[in-house]
């Protein structure tokens, strides 16, 4: 399960990104927001890494218009491992290297046709497993 979560800056990226996710039948919960009006992306960031550390989603997907944000929201969360991705390149070595459980992305830096992309290459990227990852991982941790 994706945990989904964005302010208003975020909000149109994370109806393509809905789109992306209904079209490959990957399931998901949206947190929200619900619109453009403003609000506080920590709350967001808060609700999509809650339910990632309880175990009710795998992997989050925030959104707000720099994606930096959000992202620092999320990362002070215990076990939450967010990056901000602008590219697929980004996307995939954070999944190898980094496990990254959550992708931050900016609606206002990235269009939607290459956020789907960034998606895409995060989702179905693993994690490599290798000694020297896992070892920075749990100095992050620590």
């Amino acid at each position: 399960m994706i945990a989904l979560g964005c302010d208003h800056g975020g909000y149109e990226l994370k109806q393509e990104i809905i789109k992306y996710l209904e079209e490959h039948h990957l399931p998901y919960k949206d947190f929200g927001c619900d619109s453009t009006e403003a609000v506080d992306y920590p709350v967001y960031a808060r609700k999509v890494g809650k339910a990632i550390q309880d175990g009710a989603c795998d992997k989050g997907i925030l959104i707000c218009g720099t994606g930096i944000g959000i992202s620092i929201a999320a990362n002070k969360m215990k076990g939450i491992r967010a990056a901000l991705c602008t590219d697929c390149f980004c996307a995939e070595a954070t999944r190898e290297h980094n496990d990254a459980n959550v992708l931050a992305l900016g609606g206002r830096v990235v269009g939607p046709g290459l956020a789907v992309k960034i998606v895409d290459t995060f989702l179905n990227t693993e994690f490599s497993h290798a000694e020297r990852h896992q070892k920075r991982i749990d100095l992050i941790e620590e």
